[in-house]
């Protein structure tokens, strides 16, 4: 059995609600909102403003780049997952670059050739990984040509600066 709707009273109306013929205009409940707002201590807001410097254009571009490069590399790590084939031109790639220097191999190169060295999951979750190691390594990446220009344009076209 349902309870029938409380009234007050002295009104007979709904707890909550004014009296009837006695709305109250927006005005009015704005300035009564505002009193209210000013009573618990908090102040309008007339302006914002960052309590923090914004971030340089300079650094922002340099995370847009970031996320390219990673968002690149989650593209080839999903392309040698399909063809694992594809992981060999890395190799061969990587091994092409090393033999350009005889006797002084960028550190890169060399952290590259340890890391494809690796089982292909390892690699992958280095390569898909947002962390500083992954972020320098990725910035001299033998996975450049695992990427089509056509895909390479379309993640280009989502990141730009």
């Amino acid at each position: 059995m349902r309870r029938p709707r409380q009234r007050h009273s002295h009104s007979g109306r709904l707890p909550g609600r004014p009296p009837t013929g006695r709305a109250l205009t927006a005005a009015e409940r704005m300035r009564r909102y505002r009193a209210r707002q000013r009573a618990a201590g908090l102040r309008p807001v007339i302006r914002m403003e960052a309590r923090v410097p914004a971030v340089s254009a300079g650094l922002l571009t340099h995370r847009v780049l970031e996320a390219r490069s990673l968002a690149m590399h989650c593209l080839a790590a999903q392309k040698v997952e399909r063809n694992p084939a594809l992981l060999n031109g890395v190799r061969r790639r990587l091994a092409a670059w090393r033999s350009r220097y005889a006797t002084q191999v960028p550190r890169a190169l060399d952290e590259w050739k340890a890391m494809l060295d690796r089982s292909w999951p390892e690699i992958a979750a280095f390569i898909t990984d947002p962390g500083e190691r992954a972020v320098r390594l990725r910035q001299s990446t033998p996975f450049a040509g695992v990427l089509s220009a056509s895909e390479r344009k379309r993640v280009y076209a989502a990141f730009r600066p």
